[in-house]
């Protein structure tokens, strides 16, 4: 089962796929280089954890662990990002790339980037113990996420969500989660990444006869759930 992200007529799909891709061919790279130990790939980790809740670009000790030289790499006769797409694909490699780094600290035996795996609301889902005492204060997390009012404070309850599937070790897929964030940045762009935590977060359901496993994700019925701040 896979999450389904809501496409939006306002965003072109060639940018959208490009933001994403950077982003999952960065970290797969950074993430296969830790699970082997390998010194670039452990230090690395290191410096990025640094740049959390950090403006992108801030820090010069971050220039090149960004996979942003990715993200400019796009096929024959692709169009130059304007100077705010990249702006925001900036932010939002930013934003996943270190997020990812302290998801995945310490961890040589669980990927926490996942191509293809949870989204954010998926995985608040999969925190889940069906007690409502546990629950409520996950889910709770999940709605301020949905509900930030700038990059900042989204960065900084994602970060607090992040904490928590790293303890559980719940993956996300970190690719699509920079996609979300640039689409975050676009005019109307916090309701549609709304919804789509919401839909996946309603209907995930564990996949029948083999329990909880990384790749599970929520598949999307036809009803639009809104996350809304409680009254």
């Amino acid at each position: 089962m896979t999450d389904v992200v809501p496409q939006a007529t306002t965003v072109p799909q060639d940018q959208q796929r490009t933001v994403r891709a950077a982003v999952d061919q960065h970290i797969r790279k950074l993430q296969n280089g830790y699970f082997l130990d390998q010194a670039y790939a452990v230090q690395a980790l290191a410096r990025l954890r640094r740049g959390i809740g950090r403006p992108a670009m801030e820090l010069p000790d971050l220039w090149g662990l960004l996979g942003v030289e990715q993200y400019y790499e796009a096929g024959p006769g692709a169009r130059r990002p304007t100077e705010e797409e990249a702006l925001r694909a900036e932010n939002a490699a930013h934003i996943a790339v270190t997020l990812w780094a302290l998801h995945q600290q310490s961890n040589r035996s669980k990927r926490m980037h996942v191509d293809g795996g949870p989204s954010v609301g998926t995985a608040v889902r999969r925190l889940m113990s069906g007690n409502a005492d546990r629950d409520e204060p996950l889910r709770k997390r999940l709605v301020r996420a949905g509900t930030a009012t700038n990059v900042d404070v989204l960065t900084q309850r994602l970060r607090e969500i992040v904490v928590l599937l790293r303890k559980d070790e719940i993956p996300l897929d970190y690719g699509l989660l920079a996609e979300q964030l640039d689409q975050w940045q676009r005019p109307d762009g916090p309701s549609d990444v709304r919804r789509a935590w919401g839909r996946s977060f309603h209907a995930y359901r564990p996949a029948k006869g083999s329990g909880e496993n990384e790749e599970a994700a929520g598949q999307v019925d036809t009803t639009t759930h809104e996350m809304k701040e409680d009254e």
